[in-house]
């Protein structure tokens, strides 16, 4: 009974889905390695992280405050207790590793992308070539190889540049489209309640309608009434 009791419980099923989601979150950081830092790609499943992130973190949370409300109760055992207590501190420390590698990951990628952007110009400063012992051809090709090497570092910073532009393009499309969506609900709610209002009168008019009927049939009653009384 006591087994059958443990499978049921709520407390372990949200445990397994807060272990599932640990397991999703690895996942997505092997997965945004294969993309560059300033890729839409990126900056999407980096995101999708972030949030993730916070609800693992909100989900661990939950469980102590369950954990600890059941805490000095019959429902569960001690030796019970003490093992969930110890299977959420691992939780908390897959928690403390997963922010931990999500921001070791994002600075790399960076210090690469800077190496990348600034390494075929670090022999670019013409006053420390040294040109001893050259011949004028061969100076001429050291500077134009200089040269080439910045050229490519500004290409790089470009696309770079460029690569920032169509995140923010795409940030700001998300913005928009979503300012739709709360433009039409606005919308929507405000036609609902002209819709309300205008059923709301309706029901007043005929409310008073039917209230006044009322009183005329009793009119009415009372005068055939005095009629059929004068009569007799």
């Amino acid at each position: 009974m006591a087994l059958l009791y443990l499978e049921e419980d709520p407390w372990i099923i949200e445990h397994e889905s807060c272990e599932k989601l640990q397991r999703e979150v690895m996942g997505q950081l092997a997965e945004r390695e294969k993309f560059p830092r300033t890729s839409t790609k990126y900056a999407q499943i980096s995101a999708d992280i972030r949030l993730r992130l916070k609800q693992f973190n909100n989900e661990v949370m939950q469980l102590k405050q369950k954990l600890d409300a059941t805490s000095g109760t019959s429902s569960i055992t001690l030796a019970e207790s003490e093992r969930r207590t110890r299977q959420i501190e691992v939780l908390m420390t897959k928690a403390t590793q997963m922010q931990k590698l999500f921001d070791e990951q994002l600075s790399k990628k960076r210090m690469a992308e800077r190496s990348d952007l600034i390494g075929g110009m670090r022999g670019a400063d013409w006053d420390t070539v040294e040109t001893s012992g050259l011949t004028v051809e061969e100076v001429q090709s050291r500077q134009r190889q200089m040269l080439g090497d910045q050229e490519q570092g500004l290409e790089n910073l470009a696309k770079i540049i460029s690569r920032q532009k169509d995140i923010a393009n795409t940030i700001s499309n998300e913005v928009d489209y979503h300012n739709e969506i709360l433009n039409d609900i606005g919308t929507q709610i405000d036609q609902t309640d002209q819709r309300v209002r205008a059923e709301t009168e309706r029901v007043s008019t005929v409310s008073q309608k039917d209230s006044t009927c009322g009183y005329w049939i009793v009119i009415i009653i009372l005068f055939i009434s005095i009629i059929i009384v004068a009569a007799l």
